[in-house]
C-alpha cells in the first residue's frame, strides 16, 4: 500500500473538467458538511480522467478516475481564480489509488472511466459495479498553445475533522470545446442529487489531452468555528492504525 502522507504526481493524463448548474439546489446543499459553504449558485462539477500507463504517475500505475463535487464560498485556491470544492464522489479503477485516496478522506467507490475521442466528438462515461453512471457527449478541437495553469483545492473529511489539500495542475486545454449533454443514469444512486438542471448551464470547462497534476504530501486540518484550537495544526502523517485498516477492499 501506499504511504497516504507522501505526495504523487501524474502527467499527462487525458481529462475532462467542467461543472454546471443543478436541477436540486437544495439537495446539493444538503451534501455540504458544517464549515462549509456553497456557491449561491450551488456549481457542481466533475473532473473525468485516464491515466493510460504506470509511466505516468510516481507510484498510482495506470488507472482511471471521476470525481465530484459541490463549488465553495470563501475557500478559494492559491491564486483566487478556482474557487474550493468538496468531493462527494471519488470513482476509481485502481485499489492502489482507492487506499490511497480513502486514508485520505475521499469518498472512494469501485469503477471505471472512458474517453472516447473520434473527430470532433467526444463520449465519456463512468460506472459503478458495472452500470454507467454518468454520460457526458462533448464537441472538441484541437490542442493549441494555450498552457491552462494553477492550483484547486479540495475538502475531505476524515475521524470528523474537514481537511483541506490544495493541488498544482498545468494542461493543455483543447479549443474550440463545448459540453452537448451530460446524463446522471441512475435515478437511485446518491450521485444523482447532483444532476444538471433542465436546460443544461454550464459554468466553465475543458478537455486536455495532456493534463498533469501533484497530490500534496501534507493536509491541513480547517478549523470549524466551536472547534478544538489544536485542529487548526497541519496534518503531515496519516495514523497508522487508519493505514492500515477500514479501507475498501474491491480490485
Amino acid at each position: 500500500m501506499l504511504d497516504p502522507a507522501a505526495p504523487q504526481l501524474v502527467i499527462n493524463s487525458r481529462t475532462l473538467y467542467f461543472s454546471w448548474l443543478p436541477a436540486d439546489p437544495d439537495a446539493v446543499t444538503a451534501l455540504v458538511p458544517a464549515g462549509l459553504c456553497p456557491r449561491p449558485d450551488r456549481q457542481v462539477f466533475i473532473n473525468q480522467y485516464i491515466v493510460e500507463d504506470e509511466t505516468q504517475t510516481s507510484g498510482f500505475g495506470a488507472y482511471t478516475l471521476t470525481y465530484l463535487g459541490i463549488s465553495l464560498l470563501g475557500v478559494d485556491a492559491p491564486g483566487g481564480l478556482n474557487p474550493g470544492g468538496w468531493w462527494t464522489t471519488y470513482v476509481a479503477s485502481s485499489r492502489r489509488v482507492r487506499e490511497y485516496a480513502a486514508a485520505r478522506g475521499a469518498p472512494v467507490l469501485t469503477g471505471r472511466t472512458q474517453i472516447e475521442v473520434s473527430g470532433e466528438e467526444l463520449l465519456s462515461e463512468t460506472e459503478v459495479d458495472g452500470a454507467p453512471l454518468i454520460r457526458a457527449r462533448c464537441r472538441v478541437g484541437e490542442t493549441g498553445h494555450v498552457i491552462s495553469s494553477g492550483h484547486h483545492r479540495y475538502f475531505t473529511r476524515r475521524d470528523g475533522q474537514l481537511l483541506s489539500s490544495v493541488y498544482p495542475f498545468v494542461a493543455e486545454p483543447v479549443a474550440p470545446f463545448e459540453i452537448e449533454s451530460v446524463e446522471f443514469l441512475q435515478p437511485g444512486h446518491p450521485t444523482y442529487a447532483l444532476r444538471p438542471a433542465n436546460p443544461l448551464t454550464i459554468g466553465f470547462g475543458y478537455y486536455s489531452p495532456r493534463s498533469s497534476f501533484a497530490y500534496p504530501g501534507g493536509l491541513s486540518v480547517y478549523p470549524v468555528p466551536g472547534a478544538a484550537a489544536e485542529s487548526t495544526r497541519p496534518l503531515h502523517q496519516v495514523p497508522a492504525s487508519l493505514a492500515r485498516s477500514g479501507l475498501p477492499s474491491g480490485s
